[in-house]
């Protein structure tokens, strides 16, 4: 919604730009102030958040909070709290080296990840796998049908066959 209202500030005064939010600094051209000024009042408005500031000191996480009232992200609130000094630079820049110390933590969470082959027998189940298997073994069950069944094909179906075949 930001860069959204940013571009809309470009086309009600005519000018392009570019866009530079290198260290979170404020931009040095005039242009590029006033659409980042039009798009931070649009996505969270001045005269809004300093009311709602009010009760933040209530609160444990106030940037979440504001977040989650305005529908935007807790950097986003905390930079908005910034430029209309409701914090100081020291209170942002400790936020952001908190909040950039939290995503490093989730983006490893969310890549250590599941097993494809851990999770076959949950998905498949291990009962009817084995079921499966022991059909194509015997040659009760087409391999098609076998695919069609497990939602495995070629390779990757012999590779659960070897995993079922050695579970105990």
């Amino acid at each position: 919604m930001f860069t959204l209202a940013h571009e809309l500030g470009h086309l009600f005064i005519g000018m392009d730009g570019v866009s530079n939010f290198d260290a979170l600094e404020p931009a040095a051209h005039a242009t590029e102030q006033f659409c980042n000024g039009v798009a931070a009042e649009f996505v969270v408005p001045g005269d809004e958040l300093r009311a709602f500031w009010a009760a933040m000191g209530l609160v444990d996480e106030p940037y979440q909070a504001i977040a989650r009232r305005f529908k935007v992200s807790a950097l986003v609130a905390a930079r908005r709290a910034l430029d209309l000094d409701l914090i100081n630079r020291e209170a942002f820049f400790e936020f952001y080296r908190v909040y950039q110390d939290d995503e490093r933590r989730q983006r490893q969470r969310e890549m250590r990840g599941g097993s494809f082959w851990n999770n076959q027998n949950v998905r498949i189940g291990r009962r009817f796998g084995a079921a499966i298997v022991r059909a194509v073994s015997e040659g009760r069950l087409l391999y098609r049908e076998a695919y069609a069944l497990t939602g495995l094909k070629g390779k990757t179906f012999d590779r659960f066959v070897k995993q079922v075949s050695a579970l105990p």
